[in-house]
């Protein structure tokens, strides 16, 4: 009971802090007797573009990273508005919006849209995705990950790159957003790839 306390006191902090960023607003809803307070998404179209970057990034057929799933990219007509060239390290945030719903097991809201075998190849794709980026330093892990939590049939995108190919990109992607990063960013990744690694243990931690 005290942890499911904490837990939902850490929902409440987050919720309010979203609130003040003008992320989520708050509305009061009556559930039968009583008066709750709720926290819908204050822009829908803001949901709506993160949710197009996920399905973009992993349902992606090429090694080179969609327009789309980088921060910026137009929520509506074609996938080929460029991201935003003011944010920083853009490969890296898709890379944790990916991993983060992956982990808080919210994926299949954003997945939702595909059909079975595409949801299900998008689901092996990014856990073979947040199983590389545990690793430090950066591509010294196996982007074959032989032992994934959601076992498919390959090639039912046909004529697909495999998801070896698609990982060394984002990997590479990464490596030189690191790179081209100021003096110390280098421990700012290392403390990314940290949070991946608690990410990849969620289910044994709760």
């Amino acid at each position: 009971m005290k942890i499911g306390f904490q837990l939902k006191q850490v929902r409440e902090r987050l919720a309010k802090g979203l609130v003040d960023k003008g992320v989520l607003r708050t509305e009061k809803r009556n559930f039968l007797l009583f008066d709750m307070a709720t926290h819908p998404v204050a822009d829908p179209a803001v949901k709506e573009s993160v949710m197009s970057r996920v399905v973009a990034l992993l349902s992606a057929r090429t090694t080179t990273i969609p327009p789309a799933a980088l921060p910026g990219a137009a929520i509506k007509g074609s996938y080929s508005s460029p991201a935003q060239p003011n944010i920083a390290f853009p490969v890296t945030r898709t890379v944790a919006l990916v991993c983060a719903a992956y982990a808080a097991s919210v994926l299949d809201n954003a997945l939702i849209r595909l059909g079975y075998d595409e949801r299900e190849a998008a689901f092996s794709r990014c856990d073979d995705i947040l199983n590389e980026f545990t690793v430090w330093p950066l591509g010294s892990g196996s982007a074959s990950t032989s032992a994934s939590r959601r076992q498919i049939a390959s090639g039912s995108s046909g004529g697909g790159p495999s998801s070896k190919e698609l990982i060394a990109a984002l990997v590479q992607a990464v490596r030189s957003e690191m790179v081209g990063g100021r003096e110390g960013d280098d421990l700012h990744f290392e403390i990314v790839v940290t949070v991946f690694e608690i990410f990849s243990r969620m289910d044994s931690l709760l």
